[in-house]
């Protein structure tokens, strides 16, 4: 059996609320009603996306995450924007974005070497860590905000997970299926 598997960092809950604030607003640029909305529950900093994965890697990569990344230090995040992020030829996202962050970038490719070391093949060298709000079809007639929101956002990075992501009747459910605490920041 295969499912589909992603690597995320969980949001604190006052920067969902204004996540979800921002994304209310931008509903009224949905004229076409062609976006998917993510319920604010669901909300995380989507990390590495791996895709299709055998019940036995998820205890492989449990195992080197937990080897790899319990050492790693919190940190914060920050999320300065919104925009429309294209993922593919097929999708395109409306997602909270952070700026440039060495911390962010170098975690991202920990996690992503955990990926490799499991030998799974994971996202293109240009994905992005991002909070999708909103799926699209790439070809789409939103209408985009005459500017987009900026962010002021903070959010404590303390610990990483394995989620799954199964399609259902309103949307996407995710399910984490492992959690690797991080060391405190202090």
């Amino acid at each position: 059996m295969r499912i589909r598997t992603f690597f995320a960092l969980r949001l604190a809950e006052p920067v969902v609320r204004q996540l979800a604030d921002q994304a209310d607003d931008l509903c009224a640029n949905d004229r076409n009603l062609e976006v998917d909305w993510v319920d604010s529950d669901h909300y995380h900093l989507t990390l590495c996306f791996i895709g299709d994965t055998a019940l036995d890697t998820v205890d492989q990569l449990e195992a080197l995450a937990k080897e790899h990344l319990c050492s790693e230090t919190s940190f914060q995040i920050c999320l300065d924007r919104i925009e429309y992020y294209p993922i593919n030829p097929e999708l395109s996202l409306i997602a909270a974005l952070p700026p440039e962050n060495e911390h962010l970038e170098s975690f991202q490719k920990k996690v992503a070497s955990v990926v490799e070391a499991a030998g799974v093949k994971s996202d293109p060298a240009d994905f992005r860590p991002h909070i999708t709000l909103g799926k699209l079809p790439r070809k789409n007639k939103f209408q985009p905000p005459e500017s987009w929101p900026t962010l002021d956002l903070y959010s404590l990075a303390d610990s990483v997970v394995l989620f799954q992501s199964k399609q259902g009747e309103h949307g996407s459910v995710y399910t984490p299926l492992f959690e690797v605490d991080l060391q405190d920041l202090s």
